[in-house]
């Protein structure tokens, strides 16, 4: 083993203290300066940090960012997503692939440059997109990745690939980016002129915490990961648990395809999220703070730790905050390592520990045995934004707006096939064809409404509303010309979720594998209607025995689609016989997860949630 590797190890364990939950910081710095994680380095960083290889290589095996082989100096990764691939990607990898003389998925001999693809990057509103190291480059062209491979070859400088910096403060120097905020539409809450700086930190400070939560039970805020629980419910839950410590977790981890709202947030909103989460601690006791933020957004990481420098300055953040005796809190950031299930709390729980972001099962929930096994709330980057202008501007004035279950407004990242993609701040009931008109969509045939995971519209349907008796999303509206073939929509949705399952239980691993074998099935014209029932059946097993909400969600592509757009699967179904193989029983292939689960579904609970946020 070198001197040089020897050197690298001991620097980056001594860097985070040789502590165990900082793992994934850990792997960071040694990735980026020895290129990979080879096996003789797991044996040392084992050796560091008093643990085993096994837990080392379970890391680096988990997390798309790590690699257990050699990358380059340079990582191009190119998003994969729908919307970049309705949008030409696979062109712009060509001519990547061409100038560099490597495929995707290869490395130069030369030990220069990588080039993979890898899922949505938060940049669906100027796909194509990519991430080459930590620099962000959108709207990519065959012509322009020319441009960019040629450049690169010569010098090696990702830096120079910023020729025009983006609007707000993706221009700080600290952040350098060329991606634009795309703002289409500022509401009263979040992107207004309106939002005054700690406004609703210094009215916290002057309430007893129990005031503050019930606030925010008031205001009827519910949690905008998706799930819609009940934030201050959350927050009363936590401060009821007999523990001396508490943790706040901010969710930043924004993985599901077509979503780019908390991008948006953490640029121009930072301080309003710090502020959000410290009067979460204040409410709940809290002590210590995580920003959860995801990997691909590495590029903000300076910009967000000089926010959180300034807080400290300014008495915001350390000891005897706003001048409250005995208040202390502060805030440090964790950087995921790319897994889409860290969106997931508990998973991402399992992250911020320093292990594989695996789901959970619960009880207990994090309210009542979190973080290093004390009480915890997850919530996402919107709620704790929400959570200090309610706190600011009361409780009245936020649930006079929405609707009678879905109060305040809801953060939109429209894309696809549309005049004007971009982030939409509307009011909770606003209808899918409003958006549809406000972003100038073109020929409007399909609507894909919260992600990978969401529910899949037709025409006939965009009289829905955006709220959570209805559409319940976490932000991701993605819309769809009639040019686009609706099963290669679905076809990518399930490649998506079985790439990032975490492979815990029989369900979601093998069953979307499954799903997907079918879909392309019926793409081939070979199905018949036993096909279609089979896809059903499977999808709601799934959807019932899965150990987290992956599983849980993972079907829904299938099953809206075919009750959206019967006609088009039906025109692709042929005659004859049942459709399916001999020899397969899924309840077979479930009782593994039977076994393990003990009880047909573990992530909902009626009176938690059990969700995100």
């Amino acid at each position: 083993m070198g001197k040089d590797t020897v050197s690298v190890v001991r620097q980056a364990c001594k860097k985070f203290d040789h502590e165990g939950s900082r793992i994934l910081d850990i792997l960071r710095e040694v990735q980026k300066r020895l290129a990979c994680v080879s096996g003789e380095t797991m044996d040392l960083l084992a050796a560091e940090l008093s643990t085993h290889r096994i837990e080392i290589e379970g890391l680096v095996s988990f997390y798309s960012f790590f690699s257990e082989n050699r990358k380059g100096k340079i990582i191009i990764r190119l998003c994969d997503d729908i919307i970049d691939r309705f949008a030409g990607i696979e062109r712009v990898a060509k001519v990547f692939s061409e100038e560099l003389g490597i495929g995707i998925g290869e490395t130069s001999s030369d030990w220069n440059f990588s080039l993979e693809f890898t899922p949505c990057i938060g940049m669906s509103d100027q796909a194509p997109a990519a991430l080459i190291n930590e620099t962000v480059v959108t709207k990519l062209t065959p012509e322009s990745a020319g441009v960019i491979a040629r450049s690169l070859k010569k010098n090696l400088d990702t830096s120079a690939l910023v020729k025009k910096k983006g609007d707000g403060n993706n221009a700080d120097r600290l952040v350098n980016a060329m991606v634009e905020n795309n703002i289409r539409k500022k509401g009263e809450v979040l992107l207004g002129d309106n939002v005054r700086a700690e406004a609703g930190l210094r009215k916290a400070l002057k309430k007893k915490p129990e005031e503050v939560i019930q606030e925010v039970l008031d205001s009827g805020l519910r949690g905008r990961g998706g799930a819609g629980f009940s934030t201050g419910l959350k927050w009363s839950l936590a401060r009821k648990a007999k523990d001396a410590r508490r943790f706040v977790i901010c969710n930043a981890d924004e993985g599901e395809p077509g979503t780019f709202k908390d991008r948006v947030l953490l640029t121009e909103r930072a301080d309003l999220i710090f502020e959000g989460m410290t009067i979460a601690a204040y409410a709940i006791g809290g002590t210590s703070g995580i920003v959860y933020l995801r990997a691909e957004y590495e590029y903000l990481l300076p910009y967000l730790e000089r926010v959180l420098a300034r807080r400290r300055k300014a008495g915001l953040l350390g000891k005897n905050i706003g001048g409250e005796k005995g208040f202390a809190f502060d805030i440090r950031i964790q950087l995921g390592g790319g897994a889409y299930i860290c969106g997931e709390e508990s998973a991402l729980i399992s992250s911020c520990e320093g292990l594989r972001g695996e789901p959970k099962t619960r009880p207990p929930f994090p309210v009542e045995r979190g973080f290093l096994g004390h009480p915890t709330i997850v919530n996402n980057v919107e709620t704790f934004c929400c959570a200090a202008r309610i706190l600011d501007g009361g409780p009245r004035w936020f649930a006079a707006m929405g609707t009678a279950k879905s109060s305040g407004t809801k953060l939109l990242s429209v894309s696809g096939d549309c005049a004007k993609p971009g982030i939409y701040e509307v009011p909770f009931g606003i209808r899918v064809a409003d958006v549809l008109d406000m972003a100038g969509a073109d020929d409007p045939t399909i609507v894909q409404v919260g992600g990978a995971s969401g529910e899949m519209l037709n025409r006939g349907s965009f009289y829905r509303k955006i709220c959570f008796e209805d559409l319940s999303t976490g932000g991701s509206f993605m819309t769809f010309n009639s040019s686009r073939n609706m099963l290669k929509i679905v076809d990518y949705f399930l490649e998506f979720f079985i790439h990032e399952s975490c492979g815990y239980c029989t369900p979601c691993r093998v069953g979307n594998v499954f799903l997907r074998e079918r879909i392309q099935k019926i793409m081939e014209g070979y199905a018949v209607k036993a096909d279609l029932d089979y896809l059903k059946d499977l999808s709601r097993t799934i959807m019932m025995t899965s150990r987290c909400g992956l599983g849980n969600t993972s079907p829904r592509p299938v099953l809206s689609s075919i009750d959206q757009f019967p006609v088009v699967y039906a025109s692709l179904l042929g005659e004859g016989g049942e459709g399916l193989e001999a020899g397969f029983s899924i309840q077979k292939a479930l009782e593994e997860s039977r076994r393990i689960a003990k009880r047909s579904s573990m992530i909902y609970d009626p009176v938690y949630g059990g969700s995100s946020d």
